[in-house]
């Protein structure tokens, strides 16, 4: 995935500021694709420079308003349907967890018992992240509902896992 097909995702629903855009990747997309503030303004230039975007509106102070265009419809359709997935095969706390044996047993369930905190603590702050959000039936939140979803299991399954894994250790 791209910030370019996130932006493009974005806009399918709704014309919006890149400020507004930036209010999402810091609320809805922040466990999905995380952006800064130069990121975003960067590729919203790039998206209009290649005809995937269009300004709808300009407002006071500069601020402007994309919208997207049939070129990047046509682009955000390609890359859900055509372009496969990259599978993410790197994971710093699996890799650590690899080589716990270098450490006393105490240090290895340590670890674990960190990495537990850690999961109960993103699924409670994707609950709360559910809590705060309006959602409509728009699509964004339909989809978005969802993608949250994903998150907060998998932050349970993490937790429970290495809850399992401290039983592991001898």
């Amino acid at each position: 995935m791209s910030l370019r097909h996130a932006l493009l995702g974005l806009l399918s629903e709704r014309p919006a500021s890149g400020y507004d855009m930036l209010k999402s990747f810091d609320t809805a997309l922040a466990t999905v694709w995380p952006a800064t503030q130069s990121q975003i303004y960067t590729e919203l230039s790039r998206l209009a420079d290649a005809g995937l975007i269009s300004v709808a509106a300009e407002g006071p102070r500069g601020r402007k308003e994309y919208a997207l265009t049939d070129e990047g419809l046509a682009e955000l359709r390609h890359w859900l349907t055509e372009v496969k997935p990259q599978r993410n095969t790197r994971s710093d706390v699996l890799l650590r967890v690899f080589f716990l044996g270098v450490l006393t047993p105490e240090q290895a369930r340590g670890y674990l018992a960190e990495l537990m905190e850690l999961s109960e603590q993103g699924t409670a702050q994707l609950r709360a992240l559910d809590a705060s959000v309006d959602w409509g039936d728009d699509s964004l939140s339909v989809y978005g509902r969802i993608a949250l979803e994903y998150g907060i299991r998998f932050n349970e399954m993490r937790r429970d896992w290495a809850d399992w894994a401290v039983g592991q250790i001898r």
